[in-house]
């Protein structure tokens, strides 16, 4: 044995490297484990080597014209877009209402109810049975015969159904005047009765309008053009209709009508105008008005008067609608007819004293402030604006209260 602790005696021991100095007083986790990876004769694979992701820094998302807000402080006025939202969250009952009263006795297969997302306004991918739990007064689910299970109204929703029928056929020579107005600001006195009909809950329009305009010979006719497009046309013009809400307003208070619409005079900077000599020099290009009836596709696509004519064209439209105001998808839905260009948006948003644009870039709200008082409230309300805030005020509910009940019966 003397021969092998002879052997052992010189080898040579393994010797562990020297530690190298750290100029780090306060190393972090990769310097510690790269430390421990020199000094250590075992496997570091199970150290931490990158960044947690909850300590990385979030990388803030670019702002997009779907979800960047069209108005910002000071300039934003809440109870506008407060309606916007309001919209936004009865979109499931009013698209489902509409939907189902155009179905074979108002009713509609479950099954067949959830591939409708789009047209009864509930979002894609979720279940219909959590919108219609919303408003348990006006929809109701029951199993049919057939062992299927289907939606329609209650009968509570039936009777109010039942009350806006009367108030729109009390409405009706009114909402004839609508569209013989609509048609006279037309560069061709027609437009396609299928852009009337997507836009008809704007203007209060009944579902069968189309139906009811043959009533009216002396008014309208249809006229199919080529390709089967089928147009109502305009029979008769009336002169006491062609005088826009801005024409009457004129004569009542002629300084408010000045102070609608802004078309600065381009000068240089060097006049040193005063503010009340400014004010005059621009009234020399607001005022006289280009009346929204007059024949505006024959203007100069970018001269001052055909601008003064699309904005009077713009804020006649919006005097005609029941709420005084209106989306991007009603605005383009007339665009030939009204001779309006792809910079509508920007127009509207240099004249803030008249219109307010509401909600995002890519899915604004116009709306005429004057129609409005300091608390966001329609100063003159049509009967079926009044209707629809009763109908939003019931789907709101999840039980009958009792002076609802005593109102009802």
């Amino acid at each position: 044995m003397a021969w092998w602790r002879l052997l052992v005696s010189k080898t040579p021991t393994a010797t562990p490297p020297p530690l190298l100095p750290n100029p780090n007083p306060n190393p972090n986790r990769l310097q510690l484990s790269l430390l421990l990876l020199q000094t250590s004769p075992f496997s570091t694979s199970f150290l931490i080597t990158k960044t947690p992701k909850k300590f990385k820094k979030k990388r803030k998302k670019d702002e997009s014209p779907r979800t960047k807000l069209v108005q910002t402080q000071p300039n934003l006025i809440p109870h506008f877009e407060h309606i916007v939202e309001r919209d936004a969250h009865f979109r499931f009952l009013t698209k489902s209402r509409d939907f189902l009263s155009k179905q074979p006795h108002r009713v509609l297969r479950l099954d067949d109810a959830g591939k409708l997302h789009r047209e009864l306004g509930f979002p894609r991918g979720r279940k219909i049975a959590r919108s219609l739990q919303r408003h348990p007064l006006l929809f109701q689910t029951y199993r049919h015969v057939d062992n299927k299970m289907w939606i329609g109204f209650t009968e509570f929703m039936e009777d109010l159904l039942e009350q806006e029928r009367v108030i729109v056929d009390s409405m009706e020579s009114d909402r004839v005047n609508k569209v013989r107005k609509l048609l006279m600001m037309s560069a061709n006195k027609r437009i396609p009765l299928s852009k009337i009909y997507h836009c008809r809950s704007l203007f209060g329009i009944p579902e069968d309008f189309r139906d009811r305009v043959s009533k009216y010979p002396n008014y309208f006719r249809t006229v199919i053009e080529e390709g089967g497009k089928r147009m109502l046309e305009l029979v008769n013009w009336d002169p006491l209709l062609a005088m826009s809400t801005l024409e009457r307003e004129f004569i009542v208070d002629e300084e408010k009508v000045k102070r609608a619409f802004r078309f600065p005079v381009k000068h240089g900077k060097d006049l040193g105008l005063e503010k009340e000599d400014e004010r005059k020099l621009n009234l020399l290009n607001s005022l006289p008005l280009v009346s929204p009836y007059s024949d505006g596709s024959r203007l100069d696509l970018w001269t001052l008067e055909a601008e003064k004519y699309r904005v009077g064209v713009l804020h006649e439209f919006l005097s005609l609608t029941l709420e005084k105001r209106a989306s991007i998808h009603h605005v383009v839905e007339f665009k030939e007819e009204f001779s309006l260009t792809k910079h509508t948006y920007q127009m509207l948003f240099k004249q803030p004293r008249t219109f307010y644009l509401a909600g995002t870039e890519m899915n604004w709200v116009v709306f005429l402030k004057d129609a409005y008082d300091q608390n966001g409230v329609l100063i003159e309300k049509d009967p079926q604006v009044v209707f629809n805030e009763k109908l939003y005020k019931y789907a709101e509910m999840k039980e009958m209260e009792q002076g609802c009940v005593d109102q009802w019966k």
